[in-house]
């Protein structure tokens, strides 16, 4: 599979928050997170103090005006639909285009998976850690949408603001 989703972001971005791969609705979707199970929207409009964007064009114009930049870790892989688990054979994105152009000041990765993959195959290119948030994923069900808002507000809040 071939991740098939542009990166959101612009000069202005200052937090860059990666995924793993888009799941198969999410690539259905054409757009991060189109699960109506995942709760990554809700989270970041509850942590950014905004109502929770419904369109893509609403999520990118929330991404931007919050200078939040996404995209995930992995440009391509070997997987058994959505499960993070069947990873194999990953290549990872080149965040490198993020980097350049936009003044991160923190990078956040959306789960263990995304971590994972971060730090097998980013981190030695960049040097830059990445801070794990608690994943947003409905396979995440131990969570609630208020207990991951509270987990991502403080990791955000002690970096940005």
């Amino acid at each position: 599979m071939i991740h098939n989703i542009d990166p959101v972001f612009d000069e202005n971005s200052e937090i860059l928050i990666l995924g793993s791969f888009p799941s198969v609705k999410s690539r259905e979707y054409g757009f991060f997170y189109g699960h109506k199970q995942n709760r990554f929207w809700k989270v970041t409009a509850s942590v950014f103090g905004c109502k929770v964007p419904q369109t893509v064009e609403e999520k990118k114009d929330f991404l931007l005006k919050n200078h939040i930049a996404l995209w995930d870790v992995i440009a391509e892989c070997e997987i058994s639909a959505s499960a993070d688990s069947s990873i194999k054979n990953a290549a990872a994105n080149d965040i490198g285009i993020i980097l350049n152009s936009a003044k991160i000041k923190a990078i956040f990765v959306n789960g263990k998976t995304a971590e994972k993959y971060y730090n097998k195959y980013i981190l030695p290119k960049t040097g830059i850690s990445a801070v794990c948030l608690p994943s947003t994923s409905p396979a995440n069900a131990a969570q609630s949408v208020e207990k991951l808002s509270e987990k991502w507000k403080a990791e955000i809040s002690r970096i940005i603001r």
